[in-house]
């Protein structure tokens, strides 16, 4: 190739370069300008919808357009989150409440999957990383975790666990929690945590592994006993509450999680105006107790570090799925 041609050829893609990165930052200006939706791919009253709304407000304030939240549940998470993954323009005015179940359980549990949640869907932030507590009807007459376990070793009562549904947190803790003390209590799944917890108080299952910030004022009440916590630590809120290995159970640790994704494809400034936002969302002390109250810690962080997690939680959870031999159709 002659000097002069390969200096005009270099100098046009210079010239069409930076002509992109006026328009990259334009995307990133002028978004938004319309109201996004916010699914949820569970039902209203659980811990997940709890945590859109609390921040929809905040998106509102700081985007400066309407925040509609929008649930829609169904087959354990998969039917909302393959709606923002196959339906939604991939535009950013689409955000997905992205629970561990969709996101990094259901690929294992379920045989077939209305989406692929590595390719399909972008990481922007996580949001949350909660412990769950185990806790039972008091009516069941149990108090700590080896009074239950002996119990279900004798099988002299028909014990159950609640969950939110196939592949959610409260599910899997539940099955791991069966392997490592070789019991079987049955799982019965409903259509959400609010559901499942309902049931718990009135007394048609024993058991649930719920998330702290949802079961916390019935615990208090009395209403519910709790026998210990899923974390490598106590929580603040329940300090005389012992972890599940001060109760007995070595190594078990489980911890749930979520974030915020939105379909693939869409432009990389927009998912850093969408993290930036809620990064200084997160990063505001007025914020924080209300966040906490739900029972998780602040997270935050970049899009890449919630795509990382999403990766190693896929082989995680994967293996515990698949340790129960539990599948769906």
């Amino acid at each position: 190739m002659k000097r002069a041609t390969f200096l005009k050829i270099a100098a046009l893609s210079v010239a069409s370069l930076s002509a992109l990165l006026p328009m990259a930052s334009q995307a990133q200006d002028a978004y938004p300008s319309k109201t996004i939706r916010f699914v949820v791919p569970y039902p209203p009253g659980g811990p997940t919808d709890l945590m859109a709304r609390l921040l929809q407000g905040e998106l509102q304030t700081r985007l400066g357009v309407s925040v509609i939240v929008d649930n829609k549940a169904g087959a354990g998470g998969n039917l909302g989150s393959a709606e923002v993954a196959n339906k939604s323009p991939a535009d950013g005015y689409t955000l997905l409440l992205a629970a561990s179940g969709p996101m990094a359980v259901n690929s294992t549990l379920f045989r077939s999957m209305p989406f692929n949640p590595l390719t399909e869907l972008a990481p922007v932030i996580q949001i949350s990383s909660f412990p769950l507590v185990f806790e039972v009807n008091p009516k069941l007459g149990v108090k700590t975790v080896a009074e239950l376990v002996a119990l279900a070793k004798a099988k002299k009562t028909d014990l159950s666990f609640a969950s939110a549904g196939n592949g959610t947190p409260q599910h899997l803790a539940g099955e791991l929690f069966n392997t490592q003390m070789g019991i079987s209590m049955a799982h019965i799944p409903y259509k959400g945590a609010g559901p499942a917890l309902n049931d718990l108080l009135g007394g048609q299952v024993n058991v649930m592994f719920d998330v702290l910030g949802s079961s916390l004022q019935y615990i208090q009440a009395g209403k519910l006993n709790a026998l210990a916590v899923s974390s490598a630590k106590r929580s603040p809120s329940l300090p005389n509450v012992p972890t599940m290995a001060e109760a007995g159970v070595t190594g078990y640790e489980f911890v749930g999680w979520h974030g915020i994704a939105v379909r693939a494809g869409t432009p990389a400034p927009i998912i850093d105006k969408l993290n930036s936002t809620l990064n200084a969302i997160f990063n505001e002390p007025a914020f924080h107790k209300k966040w906490e109250a739900l029972g998780t810690p602040v997270v935050g962080g970049t899009a890449a570090a919630f795509g990382d997690l999403i990766k190693k939680e896929s082989v995680r959870l994967g293996k515990i799925v698949k340790d129960a031999g539990v599948t769906l159709d």
